[in-house]
């Protein structure tokens, strides 16, 4: 028997507006499952199910009342939950710390706004990391998210409470942020499609600035589809918007890439971390080294590649991730509701001179040009997603702050490369481990070049399918 939950994002908009499945019976379906099984998981710090029926009603008197089903919203009836470092007016939201308590949204983010446009139904705020500083999900608001493949272990972050409802079954797909892989992480460790897009590609207004342009809004997903026609929906620029994307050929659609072959490509591969003291896991390894057979068998060219980057950008990002740690607002009379490592990068951020700041940002933007340049003769890159397996509960957050910080360096040495860059990058759920835990690899692509990567993932998908993948939880 076919649930609800088992259907894609695709497959319930195109019900919905077949008149097959009401948007009414979809959202009581996901918030009896929120119910049941997110405090197993740790996914949603924020449920609004009474707004969400309530949006459910309309959408279901749109659906009715249409004269041609094909010109509705993309994504009409469709629970799309957001992070809970967005923005949604008149929703809780916490920054994934105690420090705020009592805000309320005063404005829909951009993103929001477009998700809200597609016809897609809100039904909760997703947990996160405090400010979303750390790759894995444990704060002081809501229990730890936790990867369905074993509830040991950490959902990874900071879009981790995004990962877990949609591994779960408690959303069809999700909206995420990526500013050092916090899309491609917890994507790699619960067995999903997550795509961090070209810088400028989604809106961060109006609250939130663009500033060095590490971070992207992007679409967390059980399928390649589904992420596309997300992405589809979330993107666009506003004014003042300090980034832009290039633009899509007119009337083309990422869910149109999705749908074709992507010819013959040049993909180089490199496994070498960037990270002093990194070691590559075996089971990492033996992902990396089946995706590059595959792409072969596929017909691409795969070759080794030696990066033009080194350990030298690590204290760059270093230095502009401390400073953003401290751009979030803290009342002095309740900073001692921070966390420890939050502390602890807000003061190092503090200490950073503007000289600092400046030279660390022109660094980047001179390695950028070195590293575009290099990479320009291939049409992607291939590494292993994350240096480990999903890592237990605990594995970071229960030590001291600087030890904390060295092991997410450790485990993550190959994302934030491309937030420094700017370029698109895909995690793709190819291998599992003998344990049954979920190894992700990561394609980057040229600028602007989502469509490569979503047409070739999509014919990873095809030849290795993933959706039938399903945690024990699946079923609760």
């Amino acid at each position: 028997m076919t649930d609800i939950h088992d259907l894609t994002a695709t497959r319930q908009a195109a019900a919905v507006r077949n008149r097959e499945l009401s948007p009414v019976e979809i959202v009581d379906h996901y918030l009896g499952r929120i119910e049941r099984v997110n405090h197993q998981v740790g996914a949603y710090v924020t449920v609004t199910g009474e707004s969400a029926r309530e949006q459910a009603r309309k959408a279901e008197r749109i659906v009715l009342e249409a004269a041609d089903p094909a010109g509705l919203p993309p994504l009409l009836g469709v629970p799309v939950p957001v992070k809970d470092l967005n923005m949604v007016q008149g929703v809780p939201m916490t920054f994934g710390s105690a420090v705020f308590d009592d805000l309320t949204g005063f404005a829909d983010d951009h993103v929001v706004t477009s998700l809200r446009d597609a016809g897609s139904i809100m039904i909760g705020k997703t947990n996160t990391p405090e400010f979303g500083l750390p790759c894995y999900t444990e704060n002081a608001v809501a229990p730890p998210a936790r990867t369905p493949w074993d509830l040991g272990r950490s959902a990874g972050g900071s879009s981790g409470g995004a990962a877990a409802a949609v591994a779960s079954g408690l959303a069809p797909v999700a909206q995420g942020s990526d500013g050092g892989g916090s899309i491609r992480i917890p994507s790699s460790v619960c067995g999903l499609f997550g795509i961090k897009p070209t810088r400028g590609r989604v809106s961060q207004g109006p609250i939130i600035p663009d500033l060095f342009g590490l971070s992207a809004n992007g679409p967390i997903a059980r399928t390649v589809l589904d992420a596309a026609t997300l992405l589809d929906v979330m993107s666009g620029s506003k004014p003042g918007d300090l980034f832009l994307a290039p633009p899509l050929p007119a009337g083309d659609t990422f869910a149109a890439y999705a749908r074709r072959e992507p010819g013959r490509l040049r993909i180089a591969r490199t496994i070498e971390p960037v990270v002093p003291g990194a070691v590559v896991h075996p089971d990492c390894v033996a992902a990396y080294e089946e995706a590059g057979s595959l792409l072969a068998e596929l017909g691409h060219e795969v070759v080794d590649f030696a990066p033009p980057y080194g350990p030298d950008l690590v204290p760059i990002f270093e230095t502009l991730w401390s400073v953003m740690a401290t751009m979030t607002p803290v009342d002095p009379l309740r900073a001692d509701r921070l966390q420890p490592l939050t502390r602890w990068l807000r003061e190092r951020g503090d200490a950073v001179t503007a000289h600092a700041l400046l030279s660390a940002h022109a660094q980047l933007q001179g390695t950028l040009r070195v590293s575009l340049t290099a990479m320009a003769e291939y049409d992607a890159i291939l590494h292993p997603t994350l240096a480990l397996p999903p890592v237990p509960i605990g594995h970071f957050h229960d030590v001291d702050p600087a030890e904390n910080f060295e092991r997410q360096k450790r485990f993550t040495p190959f994302t934030s490369l491309y937030n420094i860059s700017g370029q698109p990058a895909v995690s793709v759920p190819l291998h599992w481990t003998e344990d049954g835990l979920p190894i992700g690899v990561m394609l980057a692509g040229r600028l602007g070049g989502e469509g490569t990567l979503i047409s070739l993932s999509a014919q990873l998908e095809a030849a290795r399918p993933w959706i039938g993948r399903k945690p024990p939880i699946w079923t609760a």
